[in-house]
């Protein structure tokens, strides 16, 4: 069965989507076969893969008018297929309100999926139902965290959240890591920032730290992930270093239960 990780954080701005794009990216560049599921309403995962809106999405699957299968397509990077998203989301929460076990409707389409190493969920930036949906579905939480002023900011109730959802609807969430983004070498806030984050989440914290790069900014533009806009930057050697982190990490877990 794949690993399905869900990258979420209430506060936008954290890197949340660019982390979303290239480390599935990154991890289907290591020759893995993987799913981007874009579940934000505001669809940047899809349309920085270059997917058109016109596309069947997320919401189809969600209020139960397709199946998971038919909807998801795949990108221009080998290994890499999407379940885009829609602005249609947006009305999505006020629909599956009435549903019954609206908590549940992503799990019962992603655990059926076959034939992926790695499923990631990009998150809206909110703790709604779509998000609520995606924690149900996942087996633990990606949480980016910039490295600037007020990083911590929310990560409490967040923090509660994943908790709630442990205790009530998925027993087995876990936090894969917290990954620190945006980080500026030059700024003595950046450094102060690792400590305080370092200090709170202990070896919860990726080694891998996401630098501020032009090169990431730019490469949804263009509708590619960073390692095929620019190889050789500075943001795809992160993302790769990144990809490594967690498939080392999710080898030895799976060691470790094995035994």
């Amino acid at each position: 069965m794949a690993k399905i990780i869900a990258i979420a954080n209430q506060k936008g701005g954290v890197g949340k989507t660019s982390t979303a794009i290239n480390l599935s990216s990154s991890i289907a560049a290591s020759e893995r076969k993987t799913l981007l599921i874009d579940i934000d309403p505001q669809a940047n995962s899809s349309s920085g893969l270059g997917i058109s809106k016109d596309r069947k999405s997320v919401y189809e699957v969600l209020i139960g008018a397709e199946q998971i299968s038919d909807c998801i397509i795949e990108t221009h990077m080998p290994n890499l297929d999407i379940l885009p998203s829609h602005i249609n989301l947006v009305g999505a929460e006020v629909e599956l309100v009435t549903m019954p076990n609206r908590e549940n409707l992503l799990k019962e389409s992603v655990r059926s999926l076959e034939g992926y190493e790695y499923i990631f969920i990009d998150c809206p930036p909110s703790l709604g139902l779509l998000t609520l949906n995606a924690f149900t579905a996942t087996h633990s939480v990606l949480i980016p965290v910039q490295c600037e002023y007020f990083a911590l900011e929310g990560l409490g109730q967040l923090l509660n959240t994943i908790n709630l959802v442990r205790r009530n609807l998925n027993k087995e969430l876990k936090i894969e890591g917290v990954l620190l983004t945006m980080f500026d070498q030059r700024l003595r806030l950046s450094h102060q920032v690792i400590e305080e984050v370092n200090k709170y989440f202990g070896d919860k914290v990726f080694k891998t730290i996401i630098h501020r790069n032009v090169r990431i900014s730019e490469a949804p533009s263009h509708a590619q992930p960073v390692i095929l806009y620019d190889a050789f930057s500075t943001g795809a050697k992160n993302y790769l270093s990144l990809a490594s982190e967690l498939i080392a990490k999710n080898t030895n877990n799976d060691s470790v239960r094995n035994d």
